[in-house]
């Protein structure tokens, strides 16, 4: 993966200015004019080809022009560990003006701080195909699809049940592409209460993205900073930690994991709705690209955090081939970004697409809904493969929520993608997420760059499994066989977990009105928690068990034999009662 960049795209409103791909028979014929992949082995294709007919591009914006250039040399008069980071780099000779507003008035008045661009047009004004390619709106995948839907990854009835008490019983929806990401988290239901609504009706869901937020969201409520539910069936379950990898549009106001100080204008504990006005672009380009140095970089605080925890436990730690990290601390602690040797997308991916804490709970050993937002817990990454996840949230000290049956306490997973992979036959045969989900693909003019589309790989095969690399004697139609095969295995294992899950629900709320002891029903409810944390990380994982077939196999079974054990608890219980009689 090299010179990866996200972009921004001008938000159109008629719809006759959208640009729509040619037809797949315009796409074959280009792709065969066109020249050889530029990298050996690399199977790469048209742009036409790759993006389809089912696919809406919108015209490309132009970046903000820039201020007149100014002498580095000054800015670097204070701002050293930036000159570190520019010598020699590919951004070397990219004056500070490209990305900072007012950098002149600055220089004349150190007090008169310069204003950074976090927009994504930024970045696109000199990496257009990344910037276009971001942008790419897949028809094939609707916007905010309930995964409680009979045909989605965690239908009901089980789903509800299972998780009542929880703010995803509200909205559970699918993930669209990462130019949505912000809008498509601002308007759930379960979020924000449901009072940022779209201005114009459910029309922008087929805009072309990026969608940037308020130019398609308006507050319904804007006189009440409470934030709590206002429409019947949501809930008000976000917070600023949550946002984090959503967007960073508030990098410099927010400290590292973020606590309070002074210098910081946000924290975990900041008002969640003041907050989120001030948010617009989903997932800066920097967020995976350092603008300075030009390199490959993390930025996530949390994750950072996990890699540089003593006890060295994570999945990375572990790892012999693992990629280095370069961690750079900015203002005494203020700050910490990580830069990686290389690309390596388990971890730039894995700053988002993992499991982590990002809300305030309860302590498992009172039962207290205690652990507020100024505890660090609440902006946690285990880093840790389901198998080991219990055990970690156990030495931790954390639940996210009460069952609204049994009265236990339970864990909620978020999207732990980059997790499952890891040891993955993929990942030990040397795949990454971009190997699959940013593949090489061609322009009109026959360059080669990584699509920004982030998009499944059943989007464009050939570029991904089908390559000279990977799978080359398999054909397309075989490629989706085995996709389909693997996560039909895997839903059907879900299923079982799901109903021998809500059999343990009945039977501990059964136990609880027959009165049995409490040591029973409190036993009874950590095979509770066994058992749905192995089911439930595969709901929230977003293959279906695709990314670790063998893992998801293992796991999902395992929930089956905790929640019989479970079962048997509360079955022992009754028959030592009716012989006590």
């Amino acid at each position: 993966m090299k010179r990866l960049a996200l972009a921004g795209i001008l938000l159109l409103s008629a719809v006759p200015l959208y640009l729509i791909t040619g037809s797949a028979d315009a796409a074959k014929e280009k792709a065969a004019k066109a020249p050889a992949a530029a990298k050996a082995g690399t199977d790469t294709g048209t742009e036409a080809a790759i993006y389809g007919p089912m696919t809406v591009r919108a015209v490309p914006k132009a970046a903000k022009p820039a201020d007149p250039a100014v002498r580095e040399e000054k800015c670097f008069e204070c701002h050293d560990e930036i000159q570190a980071l520019k010598t020699g780099g590919k951004h070397g000779k990219v004056n500070c003006t490209r990305c900072h507003d007012g950098t002149a008035d600055h220089l004349k008045d150190s007090d008169k701080r310069p204003a950074t661009r976090f927009d994504l047009e930024t970045c696109g004004g000199c990496h257009p195909d990344q910037y276009a390619s971001f942008a790419t709106l897949n028809l094939k995948k609707p916007a905010r699809t309930e995964k409680s839907l009979l045909t989605e990854r965690a239908p009901n009835p089980f789903w509800d049940k299972l998780m009542m008490g929880h703010g995803f019983t509200k909205e559970h929806a699918n993930p669209r592409s990462h130019a949505y990401m912000l809008v498509d988290h601002l308007i759930v239901d379960r979020a924000y209460g449901g009072r940022f609504q779209a201005k114009d009706g459910w029309g922008y869901v087929s805009m072309p993205g990026p969608v940037n937020a308020w130019d398609v969201l308006v507050d319904r409520y804007p006189d009440n900073k409470e934030h709590k539910a206002f429409l019947p069936e949501s809930a008000a379950a976000a917070n600023p930690t949550c946002l984090q990898c959503k967007t960073q549009d508030k990098i410099l106001q927010w400290k590292y994991m973020g606590d309070k100080d002074d210098r910081a204008k946000w924290n975990r504990g900041s008002n969640v709705v003041e907050y989120v006005k001030e948010l617009n672009t989903a997932m800066n380009c920097f967020m995976c690209h350092d603008p300075h140095a030009a390199k490959p970089r993390i930025v996530r605080d949390g994750l950072i955090q996990a890699l540089t925890r003593p006890e060295k436990d994570t999945l990375w730690h572990k790892d012999p081939k693992a990629t280095k990290i370069d961690v750079k601390e900015f203002r005494d602690g203020y700050r910490k970004i990580a830069l990686l040797e290389k690309y390596d997308a388990k971890l730039q991916c894995g700053q988002c697409h993992v499991e982590y804490n990002c809300n305030p709970g309860f302590d498992p050993k009172t039962g207290e809904y205690s652990i507020k937002a100024t505890d660090q817990r609440t902006n946690h990454f285990p880093f840790k493969d389901v198998l080991q996840i219990n055990d970690h949230y156990n030495a931790l000290g954390f639940r996210d929520f009460k069952h609204g049956l049994t009265g236990g306490l339970l864990w909620k997973a978020q999207h732990p993608e980059a997790e499952t992979f890891w040891n993955s036959v993929h990942d030990k045969a040397g795949a990454s997420c971009n190997s699959c989900h940013m593949p090489k693909v061609r322009n009109a003019k026959g360059k080669v760059y990584t699509s920004h589309w982030q998009t499944s790989p059943r989007n464009y095969l050939k570029q991904t499994c089908l390559t000279s690399a990977c799978h080359p004697k398999l054909t397309e139609a075989q490629a989706n066989y085995e996709i389909d095969s693997v996560r039909n295995f895997t839903k059907g294992k879900m299923r079982k977990a799901e109903f021998w899950l809500s059999a343990l629900i009945d039977k501990i709320v059964e136990g609880k009105k027959a009165g049995l002891p409490p040591e029973v029903i409190k036993e009874a409810q950590e095979q509770h928690q066994k058992a749905h944390v192995l089911w439930e990380w595969w709901t929230a994982e977003n293959s279906d068990g695709f990314h670790n077939p063998t893992l998801a196999r293992e796991s999902l079974t395992r929930s089956v034999e905790e929640s019989r054990k479970g079962i048997k608890l509360i079955n022992d219980a009754f028959e030592k009662k009716t012989a006590s009689k």
